[in-house]
Order: structure tokens, then C-alpha cells, then sequence
């Protein structure tokens, strides 16, 4: 499978995900009337997906290791696709709640094996390029999800935006499962299947807590308890689920530790947004979005030009800078609310945004060995999950104290990111290096890994 369809298949396993969020957040008016649903269970439409993909992606990751990206991933693809169409017909908001689950489940399968399929495909210094293409997707869909999803509810109905997944999940899940690797089997070291279930409960409960209204204490207990109890597992594990080399590197671990702090700034900063706009200036939704588009069109711009400056400055300064152009954003959109200051802000949030998530995530792949790829993979999208989560929970206990005052701790969380930034690799560490004999496979390989 050539690196061309290896990219192909990562963006579109990405953007599946991307598109069936957004959408479904426009869609869920249209599914309430109809199915005579309460706002509950509206609302469990989304936490079952999310409970049940942030608390198996790790495992999910170290499946594919294991057993190989390509065909986790058309697991994952096939069955994201099927629970699809299984929700496009379900009868009742009951189905639909189970549908989400399973969907969150496949989703799971195919999210790390996005990244752990990059990780194998390209050497280490030109992973950046590949990212940046998948997170310029990533924001293409995000922007696109609102438009298309009211496209379809309105001239079709909800159920038409569970349908368009039906078909790129079977053009590219099905190509995937057919593959035949040509490399040796790794060795098989045991699942750690304990330590899955521990950090598959204390992840479920921690999205649980942070997504109910109000926050779930007992869930925040719950998640800390088990917490502990899976760490204290994995330091005795003689198999642990996450390899020490990745938990023990500085830079995976601060880079994780970005990304938390700027998806939580970010989608925090956008709940309480949308209040601003809709509420206090009276937009509808469709010039809300207008108002917005700046942080799409600038995330996809800086996460194609971020390649170039990770190898000219290097992921520390430019992480750094990100995080601070972030933060600028949000502080600017706590102080107004004119046209031009508004464009402004959300260009901000997108350029620092898009280009940390190329920096920091190529920080935690690139630090993992191949065949760890897919764990790599699966914290990191752990990370994006959990970080949206408790940034959106904060921003809606903040609420309380006023928009502007609510924006300034989201800033601050931001700004948490510039320190942690001195940790990851400098210029130097983002020159391209001579392979040695052994590492490399020969560009003749048919298999282009």
C-alpha cells in the first residue's frame, strides 16, 4: 500500500470522525422533534459516542500494534460505517443512543491506526508533512460539518447525515482489511488486558463527569480512584499498555500535555462564543458561522505552512508562539465584539491552533518506535478527546461569572502551554538525519513503507 493511499486513508478515516461530529450538533433538533425525544437523551447522543471512544482509544492503539494498523483500521472504518446506517434507520432515540456507542467503539478501532499508519509509512523527519495534511483536513471538515449537515437536515432530513459516512467507510475500509502486510510479524508481547480495562473505566467516568450537567463529583471520584489504581497496575505490569519509552519521554509527555491544555482553551473559548454571538449580538446560526470562518480558513493555512518552520525554528519555538497566538485570540475575544476584532480573534485561534497540533502531535508519533505507533496514536487522540471535554465543562461552570471573565481563564489555560513548550525539540531535533543502513526501507520496496 504506497504512501499516497496510506495518506488517503488516514485523512479520510480523520475526517469522517470530523464531519459526523459537527454535523450531528446541527442535526440534533431536527432528531429531537421527530423521534419525541427529551433533551436528555438528545444529549446522550453525544456523551455514548464520547464516553465510549475516549475510553478505548488507547487499547484500540495497542490492537493495532499488535495486529497490524491497516486492518484495525477496516475494522474500525467498516464498523463506524454500518452503526451509520444503523442509526439513519433506527426507530427510536434508544436505538440511536446504543448506535452511538457502537459507532464510538469503531471509531476507536480507526482513529490511532490513522496515525500509527503514518508512523510506519514515512521516516521520522518527514512525518510533519502528512500531519499538516490531515489536520488541514481536519479543519476543512470542521468548518464544512455545519454547512453540510444543515444542507442535509433541511432538504433531506436528519437521518441523511448518518448516511454519508456509508460510503467512504466502505472505500476505504474494505481496501484496508484486503491488504496483505509483506513485513516479518513483530513479536507479540501480551495485551495487558487489565490495564486496558482500568484506564477504559477511569477515561469513561472522567468524559462522563466532565459532560453532565452539572459535573458529576461521584464521576470525578470515580475516575481519580481508578486512576490511581491503573497507574499502580502498569508500574508492577511486566507488559504494560503504555511502553515506558513513551511515558518516560519528557517530550512525548509535554506535548500531550499541550495539546490537553489547548483543545480544552479552544472548544472552551467556542462554547462561550456562541453565546456571544447568538446571544448578546442576536446572530442566527448560519452568520454565527460566518463570524467564525477565519478560524477555519487559518488553521488550514498554518497547519500547511507549519512543516517549514518546525524544520527552520524547531517544535519548541514554534509550539510556544502557537500557544501564545491561541491565548492572544482568546483575550481578544473577551475585549469585543466589532467585526473586525471578532475576524481577528478567531484567525488567531485558528493559526495557533492548527499549528500545534502538527507540532505536538508529531512530537508524541515521532517519539514512539513503530511498533508502539499505534499507542502513540491512540494517547494522543485520548488528548483530544478529554481536553475539548473538561474545556467545554469548565467554560460552562464559568459561565456564571460573566463572558469576559470566563474567556481570561481559558486564556490562561492556553498560556499554560508556552512553559511546557521549552520541553519538546529544538531546530536541530527537526533536521532531517542520515538514516542508518538498517532503519530505512528501500525505495524499491513495493510496499512503500
Amino acid at each position: 500500500m504506497n504512501r499516497p493511499w496510506t495518506l488517503a486513508s488516514s485523512v479520510a478515516g480523520a475526517v469522517i470522525v470530523a464531519l459526523d461530529g459537527t454535523a450531528l450538533t446541527v442535526a440534533q433538533p431536527s432528531l429531537q422533534r421527530d423521534l419525541s425525544a427529551s433533551f436528555t437523551e438528545v444529549q446522550w447522543t453525544s456523551t455514548a459516542y464520547l464516553v465510549a471512544v475516549a475510553s478505548l482509544l488507547v487499547f484500540a492503539g495497542r490492537l493495532g500494534d499488535r495486529y497490524g494498523q491497516w486492518r484495525v483500521f477496516g475494522l474500525g472504518m467498516l464498523g463506524f460505517g454500518a452503526a451509520s446506517a444503523g442509526i439513519a434507520v433506527a426507530p427510536g432515540v434508544g436505538w440511536v443512543i446504543v448506535l452511538r456507542a457502537v459507532q464510538g467503539v469503531f471509531g476507536a478501532l480507526a482513529q490511532p491506526a490513522t496515525l500509527g499508519m503514518l508512523r510506519a509509512a514515512y521516516p521520522p523527519d518527514r512525518l510533519a508533512s502528512p500531519l499538516a495534511v490531515r489536520t488541514a483536513a481536519i479543519g476543512l471538515a470542521a468548518a464544512a460539518g455545519p454547512l453540510v449537515g444543515g444542507a442535509l437536515v433541511t432538504g433531506l432530513g436528519w437521518r441523511a447525515v448518518f448516511l454519508v459516512n456509508v460510503v467512504p467507510a466502505l472505500v476505504f475500509g474494505l481496501p484496508a482489511l484486503a491488504r496483505r502486510d509483506r513485513r516479518p510479524a513483530p513479536a507479540r508481547t501480551p495485551l495487558d488486558l487489565p490495564g486496558a480495562a482500568l484506564l477504559a473505566v477511569t477515561l469513561a467516568c472522567l468524559v462522563y463527569a466532565v459532560t453532565a450537567r452539572p459535573v458529576s463529583g461521584a464521576g470525578l471520584a470515580a475516575a481519580a480512584l481508578t486512576a490511581v489504581v491503573w497507574v499502580r497496575h502498569e508500574r508492577r505490569a511486566a507488559s504494560p499498555l503504555l511502553p515506558p519509552e513513551l511515558l518516560g519521554a519528557r517530550t512525548a509527555g509535554a506535548a500531550l500535555g499541550i495539546l490537553v491544555a489547548v483543545s480544552a482553551s479552544l472548544f472552551g473559548t467556542l462554547f462561550i462564543a456562541t453565546y456571544v454571538l447568538q446571544r448578546r449580538l442576536g446572530l442566527d446560526a448560519f452568520h454565527s458561522a460566518l463570524r467564525s470562518l477565519p478560524l477555519a480558513v487559518l488553521m488550514v493555512l498554518s497547519a500547511a505552512l507549519c512543516p517549514a518552520a518546525l524544520r527552520r525554528w524547531g517544535a519548541r519555538r514554534v509550539t510556544a508562539a502557537a500557544a501564545a497566538a491561541l491565548a492572544l485570540g482568546v483575550v481578544l475575544l473577551s475585549r469585543t465584539t466589532a467585526p473586525a476584532g471578532l475576524g481577528l480573534a478567531f484567525a488567531l485561534l485558528g493559526a495557533g491552533f492548527g499549528t500545534v497540533m502538527v507540532a505536538a502531535t508529531q512530537v508524541v508519533v515521532r517519539a514512539a518506535e513503530v511498533r508502539a505507533a499505534g499507542v502513540a496514536g491512540g494517547v494522543q487522540q485520548t488528548a483530544l478527546n478529554v481536553g475539548p471535554a473538561v474545556g467545554v465543562a469548565a467554560a460552562a461552570a464559568l459561565l456564571g461569572t460573566g463572558t469576559g471573565a470566563a474567556l481570561l481563564v481559558l486564556a490562561a489555560v492556553a498560556a499554560l502551554a508556552v512553559p511546557m513548550a521549552r520541553l519538546l525539540p529544538g531546530p536541530a531535533a527537526a533536521a532531517p538525519r542520515t538514516p542508518a543502513p538498517h532503519a530505512p526501507v528501500p525505495a524499491g520496496d513495493p510496499e512503500r513503507r
